[in-house]
């Protein structure tokens, strides 16, 4: 009997020594994690350094030299053939804006520099095609902003 008693004890302290060992791996473990977790996280002055460069983007993508609100009349596209209304309609909202926003360029300023580009937002597009081919609206109202190098976006305008 002494020999069975005495190997419980030794089996005990093996899996007290188990434990033990489990319990300082674990330990290491959350200790690597730690730093791990302290590494990938930026310092405060690393954030407020990444934070002005992105504002100045911004800024330099949304300087709007002029912007109006025009209201434009789309009538005369119902005269063409009713499946032919919506796209005449937008073809005149792209004519309207480049000769109240004066996008046509002389000759000898091509050669100099890009050609300026009207972009007409996904709004405008469907509320021109909202109703479908056939019933375009009559008019619509919308925001033409001119950035400096030229380029003219239009947006639908706020309704108040």
């Amino acid at each position: 009997m002494p020999d069975e008693a005495q190997e419980e004890e030794l089996a005990g302290t093996i899996e007290e020594e188990g434990a033990e060992a489990k319990l300082e791996e674990s330990l290491e473990e959350k200790a690597t994690e730690e730093t791990v977790e302290a590494e990938e996280a930026p310092a405060p002055a690393e954030e407020e350094e990444a934070k002005p460069p992105e504002k100045k983007k911004k800024e330099e993508e949304e300087e709007i030299v002029e912007e109006r609100i025009y209201t434009i009349p789309l009538g005369k596209a119902w005269v063409r053939p009713p499946n032919k209304r919506a796209p005449r309609a937008m073809h005149m909202i792209r004519a309207f804006v480049n000769r109240h926003m004066k996008l046509t360029m002389r000759v000898e300023e091509e050669e100099e520099r890009e050609l300026p580009k009207l972009v007409i937002s996904k709004e405008v597009n469907e509320k021109v095609w909202g109703r479908g081919i056939e019933k375009p609206p009559r008019k619509i109202r919308v925001r033409a902003a001119k950035d400096k190098d030229g380029n003219v976006t239009v947006h639908l305008a706020e309704e108040s």
